[in-house]
C-alpha cells in the first residue's frame, strides 16, 4: 500500500499564464492545508471544487502566492488517491517558492512519472494505458495524438483482455484432460488447442498489420535530406519547416553539421535532418560533417536526395545514388523552374518513376508531390481506418510476436499429438506475454523503467 505523498510541477518550467504542482497522495489534503489559507478549510473542501486563497509561510506568516487551490478526494482521482492541484502564476520564481513550502511538509518530491505509476500501481490503468499518457504528451500528428487517446482510452487493453480470456479457456480445458483423462478425448482438446490458437493469431495478425504504421506515427519517420553542396538542402528543410531553420546561401559548405526539425507532412510526422554536403573537401570542420552526413544516410528510415536539375550529374551523385540503391528514397530534382540537364534516364535506373520529384524549392513548386510521395511510399497513399486498433509501441509489437509464436508452437505440438501438458507450456506462454503488454505478468524492474522514461510532474 501507497503511504507517502508526492508532488511535482506539472507544466511546463518558464514564463506562463498559470503554473500547476500536482500533489497526491493519503495526506495531499491536510498537508496542503498547512500552508494555505482561505475562507474554507481544505480539509473541509468537497471533492472536485476549486478553492481561491493564498500559499502562506506557516512559519513568517508571510504571503507567497495568490492561487487558486483544486481538490479531488479519492478515489474519484487521476492516481486514485487524494489530489490537490495548485494553480499558481506561471514563472519559476513563484512557483519555485510554492515548491520549497510543499518540501518542507511530509511531502517529498515525485519520481518521474510516478503520478501515472500510482494510477496504474491502484488499479486505475493498465500498463498499456499508461504508455499510452507519454505517447498523447509526445505524438507529433492529429493522428498520431488519435492513436495515443485511444490506447489510453483502453482499447487495446480490451483486445488484449478478450484474447487472454480465450487462452485461459483453453488453458482451463487443458487442466481438465490432464486432471481427469477419463472424461476426455486428448485428440479432441488437441482439435481445441489448435481452434484456440488460429482464432488468437488471427486477432494478433490483425494488430501486427498496423504495427508499422502505428510505430511510424509515434516515433516518426527519420528521414535525411542528401546530396552535393548547394542543391537545396537547406533550402528544402526550410520549406518543410515553415521557418528559417537553416543558414541558406550560395556559398558551397554552408551547412557543416547535421541539423534536425520535426515537420510533419499529411499527418506522418517526419525527423528531418539537413546534412552537410557530400563531397571531397580540404577543410577539416567540413570534412567532420561529410562523415556525419554519411552516417545519417546509413541511420535514415527515409532518404530524400536532393540534385540540381538544371547541372549535369556530377560523379559525386553518380556515387550517392549507388549507396541508396535499394532504400526507402526520394529523389528531388530541384530547380526546375531553369532548364533541366539532369540525366532523367540515368536516374531512373536508380529509383521508380514514381520516386522521381521535380520541385523548385526557391518557389515553392512541387512540395504537394514530394508530400504524396512520401505518403505513397510508406502507406501506400493512405493511412488505415481510423477504427482499427493501432500498436505503435515497440516493445507491444515484440511482445505480440512472441505471443504469436508460442502459440505456432503450440499449433504444431497439437497438430503432431503431443502429450498436451507439454502443449500448455506454450499455451501458458502466449497468456503470460500479452499480460505482459498491459502489465498484468510484468516484472517491477520493467515496470520501473516504463514510468523513469515520464517527465516528472506526470
Amino acid at each position: 500500500m501507497i503511504s507517502d505523498t508526492i508532488t511535482a510541477i506539472s507544466t511546463a518550467v518558464g514564463e506562463a499564464g498559470i503554473a500547476v504542482i500536482r500533489v497526491s497522495g493519503p495526506d495531499a489534503v491536510s498537508e496542503t492545508e498547512k500552508i494555505f489559507r482561505s475562507k474554507t478549510p481544505l480539509t473541509q473542501a468537497a471533492s472536485h471544487t476549486v478553492h481561491y486563497g493564498h500559499i502562506v509561510d506557516p512559519g513568517t506568516g508571510e504571503k507567497i502566492e495568490e492561487v487558486l487551490v483544486t481538490v479531488m478526494r479519492a478515489p474519484r482521482s487521476f492516481t486514485t488517491e487524494d489530489v490537490v492541484e495548485i494553480s499558481a502564476h506561471g514563472g519559476v520564481v513563484s512557483v519555485k517558492r510554492v515548491m520549497d513550502l510543499l518540501l518542507q511538509l511530509d511531502i517529498r518530491l515525485a519520481e518521474p512519472g510516478e503520478f501515472t505509476k500510482r494510477a496504474f500501481l491502484n488499479g486505475r490503468i493498465d500498463l498499456s494505458q499508461a504508455e499510452g499518457v507519454m505517447d498523447l504528451i509526445r505524438s507529433k500528428s492529429d493522428r498520431a495524438f488519435s492513436v495515443a487517446l485511444k490506447q489510453v482510452e483502453g482499447k487495446l487493453s480490451s483486445k488484449l483482455r478478450d484474447l487472454r480470456y480465450t487462452l485461459v479457456e483453453t488453458l482451463a480445458h487443458i487442466e481438465v484432460n490432464i486432471d481427469y483423462p477419463e472424461h476426455d478425448v486428448e485428440s479432441l482438446t488437441s482439435e481445441f488447442i489448435k481452434e484456440k490458437s488460429s482464432q488468437v493469431m488471427t486477432e494478433i495478425d490483425k494488430l501486427l498489420v498496423t504495427a508499422e504504421q502505428g510505430k511510424i506515427l509515434r516515433e516518426g519517420i527519420t528521414t535525411a535530406i542528401v546530396g552535393r553542396p548547394n542543391v537545396g538542402k537547406s533550402s528544402l528543410l526550410n520549406t518543410l519547416a515553415q521557418d528559417n531553420r537553416a543558414i541558406v546561401t550560395d556559398i558551397p559548405g554552408t551547412t557543416r553539421d547535421v541539423i534536425e526539425e520535426f515537420v510533419t507532412i499529411n499527418n506522418i510526422p517526419l525527423k528531418l535532418l539537413d546534412t552537410a554536403g557530400i563531397r571531397e573537401t580540404m577543410d577539416v570542420v567540413e570534412r567532420i560533417g561529410v562523415e556525419r552526413s554519411r552516417s545519417a544516410v546509413n541511420e535514415a528510415d527515409l532518404l530524400l536526395m536532393v540534385i540540381n536539375a538544371a547541372e549535369p550529374l556530377h560523379e559525386d551523385e553518380i556515387e550517392l545514388l549507388e549507396q541508396i540503391r535499394g532504400r526507402q528514397s526520394i529523389i528531388i530534382m530541384n530547380k526546375m523552374d531553369l532548364a533541366p540537364q539532369a540525366d532523367r534516364e540515368v536516374l531512373l535506373r536508380y529509383i521508380p518513376e514514381e520516386r522521381l520529384v521535380p520541385m523548385s524549392v526557391k518557389d515553392d513548386l512541387g512540395v504537394d508531390r514530394l508530400e504524396d510521395a512520401i505518403s505513397t511510399l510508406f502507406f501506400s497513399g493512405k493511412l488505415e481506418s481510423a477504427d482499427l486498433t493501432y500498436v505503435s509501441n515497440v516493445r507491444h509489437i515484440a511482445l505480440l510476436k512472441k505471443a504469436k509464436q508460442s502459440l505456432i508452437d503450440a499449433y504444431e505440438a497439437a497438430e503432431q499429438l503431443i502429450p498436451i501438458d507439454m502443449i500448455q507450456i506454450d499455451v501458458r506462454l502466449a497468456w503470460e506475454q500479452l499480460g505482459e503488454i498491459v502489465g498484468d505478468t510484468a516484472h517491477d524492474a520493467l515496470i520501473d523503467q516504463i514510468f523513469s522514461q515520464f517527465c516528472l510532474g506526470k
